[in-house]
């Protein structure tokens, strides 16, 4: 089984001791993102402005694995207050299409925490992702091996 770490370029550092994502086998497990933008700073104090920045830096990830949102089967929200929903909610609305273009959006766990690591941070989310199979170039289709017009040999 192939495992490796995802350090997307240009992303800054984990707040601690864990990689942003990891691939194996082609599952991608993206860490909790937060509304920290890839120079390190914050995308802003308000929920709105952190989960648009959430969802760009989901797509950073998913994407050094080699996917797309589209290719996203779970997220898994933290907010750390229950006043956030509408916010986030609005945030989604205006992110989503241009992530999930034909409109089928991921499951999705919404949970109301009391902090996140740092206090200025209003919003987590998690991702889970399936990196797509390739599929083979036109002409590439495995053959069946012909069969052999020697008899088989008896032993």
């Amino acid at each position: 089984m192939a495992i490796r770490a995802l350090q997307p370029k240009g992303f800054g550092r984990p707040l601690g001791m864990y990689s942003h994502g990891m691939e194996a086998n082609g599952l991608v497990v993206v860490a909790g993102q937060v509304g920290i933008k890839p120079d390190g700073g914050m995308a802003g104090p308000d929920v709105q402005s952190q989960t648009r920045q959430v969802f760009e830096n989901i797509a950073t990830v998913v994407g050094a694995a080699g996917c797309t949102m589209r290719d996203v089967i779970r997220l898994q929200t933290f907010l750390v207050s229950a006043d956030d929903i509408p916010g986030y909610m609005a945030a989604r609305q205006e992110v989503f299409p241009r992530h999930f273009p034909s409109g089928v959006y991921p499951p999705n766990t919404l949970l109301v925490i009391s902090r996140l690591v740092r206090p200025e941070l209003r919003v987590e989310v998690e991702a889970l992702a399936v990196r797509p199979t390739r599929k083979a170039a036109p002409g590439a289709a495995r053959q069946r091996p012909k069969p052999s017009r020697r008899p088989a040999r008896r032993r």
